[in-house]
């Protein structure tokens, strides 16, 4: 994907050095991020799930904590985010018989100085690593996919939404 004329990578200095974004001169403003993966599985695993006979458990509750627990800590697991003092954290996971398979959504929200685009994509990677990880017993073959940003408000950058 082409970069706008003019753009520039952020979190490397002049020197080509990874650095963390010095935001300190940015208005703390609200800022929402939208986030969405799919986990693809067979009709029968899919059928267990939904029907609360997964042998770990409650999988989709465990994996909806999971996503809020990881928004929380992306700054622990990506090297340069800033640690955020989240707001909103939002997991919806939506069984889907037509993939078939499991729509995870995020939805991250705070007032700062810096977007949480890595806290809603960190939210539902996570969420889906651990559906993959209370089924593989039963479906090793399990598929995590198509995990990316759908929309973001708030910052100087402005609104963004995948397709427009």
């Amino acid at each position: 994907m082409a970069r706008k004329a003019g753009s520039a990578l952020t979190h490397i200095d002049s020197s080509g050095e990874a650095r963390m974004v010095d935001v300190s001169a940015k208005p703390a403003t609200e800022r929402v991020a939208i986030a969405e993966g799919r986990v693809i599985m067979s009709k029968t695993t899919l059928e267990l799930i939904v029907s609360g006979n997964a042998k770990k458990g409650d999988v989709l509750g465990t994996a909806r904590i999971a996503g809020i627990m990881a928004a929380k800590r992306t700054s622990d697991l990506i090297p340069l985010c800033h640690p955020l003092a989240l707001s909103k954290v939002t997991l919806d996971i939506t069984p889907d018989k037509k993939l078939p398979g499991c729509i995870v959504r995020a939805t991250v929200k705070v007032t700062g100085p810096t977007g949480v685009e890595m806290e809603a994509l960190t939210a539902v990677s996570v969420a889906c690593l651990t559906i993959y990880d209370m089924i593989k017993a039963v479906e090793r073959g399990t598929r995590i996919e198509g995990v990316h940003l759908v929309e973001k408000m708030g910052g100087k950058s402005g609104h963004y939404r995948a397709g427009d």
